[in-house]
């Protein structure tokens, strides 16, 4: 197994044991590389927008033949449309990655740097931080402008103890989509594996939307990542757990949150309400943990989302307030830490098992 998953994905836990710990200490400590090249997602990004051209027009109707077009018709041109698209992503970022890890002499370089920038753990905490504090220092406007460069909900409207709280639900649902699952990726099958999970992230948080214009073009995206994420979502839970579990009976002074752990059952009762399978888990589990509520009714796009609460009951609920989300990103950097090496090790494992 070990040899197979070797030749299709160099780089991985089975034949590289040191390049997943690296990168996630690069990441802590630096956060995403800044050199003289765009992020390599933002090169995805472009790729898609020049995607969506051509999938827009082969998605349209001629406007004489607009009478006969179904609805049906409609979304199953857009499905067709978008999975292209995945597909054609895919491929492109597959070939790249291999051919930067081929190069003679500086494979291993670009195996480190696609690592490293493919983990954004250290972006995470350190944007987070930058928006809690103008969320509680500038005016309101200012506020909500620096929430929106996390968010994709509406903040035009938001007081201070909302915006507080919608900073608590996109840091702890981030912490499956930019750190656990790309972490997972990079451990089972590289670079190439990391890279082509970011591809379908990327594709689900620019298409993935339900409004008119996303709702079918998105659709293979969107459903791709729930894919992709579907374990990593788990096991964030999972990881939450574990890091509560160890500092409480290691480094009690380093556990600054005060909630406790629901138990399997709860957390996937609420996990299983919220409209994605995924990005409930890790969000149930730092409410619980930092005992405060996540998620409700939330505005997108102008289109209010009811979505369930998440957390302790209301009676037993406290407001989410300046130290509880230092306490939350405290959870988030622990549990990046010692999740990461708690499923490396366990790669390592199975690597000697296999």
């Amino acid at each position: 197994m070990g040899n197979i998953v070797s030749c299709l994905f160099p780089f991985s836990v089975w034949d590289c044991w040191w390049l997943a710990p690296l990168a996630l200490l690069l990441d802590l400590c630096l956060g995403d590389p800044r050199l003289p090249w765009p992020h390599p997602v933002c090169a995805l990004g472009r790729l898609l927008h020049w995607l969506e051209g051509p999938a827009r027009h082969w998605m349209t109707v001629r406007q004489d033949n607009a009478e006969n077009t179904t609805c049906s018709g409609l979304s199953l041109r857009g499905r067709l449309a978008g999975l292209v698209c995945l597909l054609c992503l895919l491929a492109v970022t597959a070939f790249v990655v291999r051919l930067c890890l081929a190069l003679p002499l500086l494979g291993t370089l670009a195996a480190i740097y696609l690592a490293w920038a493919g983990l954004a753990a250290g972006s995470l905490l350190r944007t987070g931080s930058i928006v809690l504090r103008r969320v509680e220092t500038c005016s309101l406007a200012g506020g909500r402008e620096a929430l929106s460069w996390l968010v994709s909900r509406d903040t035009s409207q938001m007081d201070r103890p909302l915006m507080r709280k919608t900073l608590a639900d996109t840091l702890s649902e981030n912490f499956t989509d930019a750190v656990v699952a790309p972490f997972f990726w990079l451990l089972l099958t590289g670079p190439v594996g990391l890279w082509l999970y970011k591809a379908v992230s990327t594709t689900d948080s620019m298409w993935g939307y339900l409004t008119p214009r996303w709702r079918w073009l998105g659709w293979a995206g969107a459903r791709a990542d729930d894919m992709l994420a579907f374990i990593p979502a788990r096991l964030s839970a999972a990881l939450l757990w574990l890091t509560d579990t160890v500092l409480q009976h290691w480094r009690a002074a380093d556990r600054i949150w005060s909630g406790h752990w629901p138990g399997v059952r709860v957390l996937a009762s609420q996990a299983k309400g919220m409209p994605s399978p995924n990005s409930g888990w890790s969000m149930a589990a730092c409410a619980w943990l930092c005992g405060a509520r996540m998620a409700g009714p939330s505005v997108y796009f102008g289109q209010m989302v009811q979505k369930p609460w998440l957390g302790p009951p209301q009676s037993e609920a406290s407001p989410w307030d300046t130290a509880r989300l230092h306490a939350l990103c405290a959870l988030i950097r622990q549990g990046t830490i010692l999740g990461g090496l708690s499923l490396w090790v366990c790669c390592l494992g199975l690597r000697l098992v296999v």
